[in-house]
């Protein structure tokens, strides 16, 4: 008898509560260079509601959605070290450019795509961990290590951009952030920021500038860059580097080439989903060990279970998130 699952799908684009069915789907089998995750919890990320909305084609009769998730691994397919099994693990890429993610009670996923989870970390954050960890880790450390340098970190009240204080503060250096909600501001300096600044104040560049200082701020990142890159050019130093994880608001921007020619800035474009294994499983060394430690943290805002899917999505539409939105198969 075929062993059969707890799933999340659509079959159609649209509203949450119109589209998204719960039911049961046969367990899938792990194939060659992939291995089989039982999963405990299922991360619900903003690229997963807006695809369900229909941001880009379905490309699939049936999806089962979610890139994040963590889990043990049950089982290996071909290819994969069988000392892989029974491996606490979070998982990435879940649903890129396939049909089946980890809104499910087992994933088969490539074997790149799944990272040790360390003991002291439980599945709920673990499932937090993919995108947005990832992406942190990458828009600060792509270039090389950061120590001593001063970073600029748009947007610092965001899941990726508090995240990326707290690995670059990790990683020695020292980290200014602009916020949208100052009220907010607290939760930015506690993840490490030594400033936090108001990105409307007519006087940001002036006042950002003084508090770098003489070394400057060589790093940019932003989950907005169309949106604050006439700023940033001004804001940071000869020979910086501004990276970009989003431009929802203004996705064509107007670059001053010549502006950016004269600084010698780099302006670079970041997608988590292709960074190749060997660079993922990097960066999710450097998160699995701050985990370790302790020093990072995760939050979490809402833990429902699978067949509350359209609850958690509803949640992310929403807004105003200070965490996570989880479902859980336990």
């Amino acid at each position: 008898m075929t062993e059969m699952m707890q799933a999340v799908w659509y079959e159609a684009n649209g509203a949450a509560a119109d589209v998204l069915v719960c039911g049961e789907m046969p367990v899938p089998a792990p194939g060659a260079g992939e291995v089989l995750v039982r999963l405990h919890a299922s991360g619900v990320n903003p690229s997963d509601v807006k695809a369900r909305a229909g941001s880009r084609p379905m490309g699939f009769p049936r999806i089962i959605p979610h890139s994040d998730g963590a889990g043990t691994v049950e089982a290996v397919g071909g290819g994969v070290d069988p000392a892989m099994a029974g491996l606490r693990v979070f998982v990435r890429n879940g649903q890129w450019r396939c049909a089946f993610g980890t809104a499910a009670q087992f994933i088969a996923v490539d074997a790149g795509c799944v990272h040790p989870l360390p003991d002291n970390v439980g599945f709920e954050t673990g499932a937090a961990l993919g995108i947005p960890a990832l992406t942190a880790a990458y828009a600060v450390l792509k270039d090389g290590p950061v120590a001593g340098q001063t970073i600029l970190v748009h947007g610092g009240n965001g899941s990726v951009a508090r995240l990326a204080v707290q690995i670059a503060v990790d990683c020695g250096a020292t980290v200014l952030a602009t916020t949208g909600d100052m009220a907010g501001a607290g939760r930015i300096t506690a993840a490490g920021a030594a400033r936090v600044f108001d990105y409307r104040d007519p006087d940001l560049v002036t006042a950002v500038m003084a508090a770098a200082g003489t070394t400057g701020v060589t790093r940019i990142i932003d989950p907005e860059c169309g949106m604050n890159i006439a700023t940033s050019i001004d804001i940071i130093d000869e020979k910086g580097v501004i990276v970009g994880y989003g431009s929802v608001q203004r996705p064509t921007p107007e670059l001053p080439f010549l502006k950016m020619m004269f600084k010698n800035i780099t302006l670079s474009s970041i997608l988590v989903y292709l960074l190749e294994a060997e660079e993922a499983a990097a960066y999710a060394a450097i998160i699995g060990d701050m985990l370790t430690r302790q020093v990072l943290d995760v939050p979490v805002q809402e833990i429902l279970p699978l067949d509350q899917a359209v609850r958690a999505h509803q949640l992310i539409e929403a807004g105003n998130r200070t965490g996570a939105v989880i479902l859980t198969m336990d």
